[in-house]
């Protein structure tokens, strides 16, 4: 493989795109919105300036990653070329189905089609496309220069070629890939998800605040972040989504998301993106945490 698509250029497919083009690979990076793919660009540029001043990389790498990127507007531009695609658009079924409806059109016959989703079934994004065997689960961690993990989700008519591909690819970009089967969730958000919702919901029963709840599991689970602050960073609307994946999925109302979060989302409250969630972010870093305004009385 040696040229690759990503399609989607906000967090996860400009760190997708950092990542393969850093490697080697050449990227078009495609979006249909031109802003976007300006904010990609300088998103990018920021974070290899950061790898510079660590000593983790020089400026001529820095010059070289960014020279194997393209930015295009145009999808079927975008992939035809492309030996592997990596989508990376909103956690959202529609759009993805529609996506690789087209993707299938336009790429070309032996190109593997990759999904970024953290929660969607790769059976049914494959089911739309005539080479099943040949879609794929590629899903990243956040932030994608920086974690290793790739969860490598194998549909029902994935090949064990195409999962082997896959594989050594993620390999090869320094990453580490873990191959899982394809029920909502996968592994990481099916286990992630939950925990959560639980610490919204004891948030929202009133038995601890939000810095106190993020603090227990800080010191006393050894997380590296609180679950509250982590689900600000992921945005509360991904995790809503992938929370009612689960409850659809599953049938289980232990999956059902936290009345609290509901309400967040739906107030535009979505954590980091928007400047405001569990924590306050508007003037561009970590602040005393929001009073919540859906909170019953104990």
């Amino acid at each position: 493989m040696k040229n690759i698509s990503v399609i989607g250029s906000g967090t996860m497919g400009n760190g997708i795109a950092h990542t393969f083009a850093q490697f080697g690979y050449q990227v078009s990076l495609v979006d249909i919105n031109l802003d976007a793919l300006g904010r990609a660009i300088a998103t990018i540029t920021k974070n290899l300036e950061r790898q510079i001043a660590k000593g983790t990389l020089t400026e001529e790498a820095k010059e070289a990653t960014l020279a194997n990127i393209t930015t295009v507007t145009d999808l079927q531009a975008g992939v035809e070329n492309a030996d592997l695609i990596v989508e990376a658009a909103t956690e959202n079924i529609e759009l993805k189905l529609k996506i690789f409806k087209d993707l299938d059109q336009f790429a070309k016959p032996e190109a593997i089609l990759a999904s970024n989703t953290s929660s969607i079934s790769i059976t049914q994004i494959a089911s739309v496309t005539n080479r099943g065997d040949k879609v794929i689960g590629m899903h990243f961690m956040n932030p994608v220069p920086v974690m290793k993990l790739v969860e490598v989700i194998r549909g029902y008519a994935t090949s064990d070629d195409t999962t082997f591909q896959i594989m050594e690819l993620s390999k090869v970009i320094s990453k580490i890939p873990v191959e899982v089967n394809d029920y909502p969730g996968f592994v990481a958000n099916r286990i992630l998800m939950p925990m959560i919702n639980e610490a919204i919901y004891t948030l929202y029963e009133g038995v601890a605040g939000v810095d106190e709840i993020d603090t227990v599991m800080k010191l006393g689970m050894a997380h590296p972040m609180g679950p509250l602050q982590l689900a600000d960073f992921i945005g509360l609307d991904v995790c809503l989504a992938i929370l009612n994946v689960l409850n659809r999925g599953f049938g289980n109302p232990k999956y059902a998301p936290c009345p609290l979060l509901v309400n967040m989302v739906m107030a535009g409250k979505k954590g980091i993106k928007t400047g405001e969630g569990f924590y306050d972010y508007s003037n561009g870093v970590k602040e005393a945490k929001v009073a919540t305004k859906f909170t019953p009385n104990p």
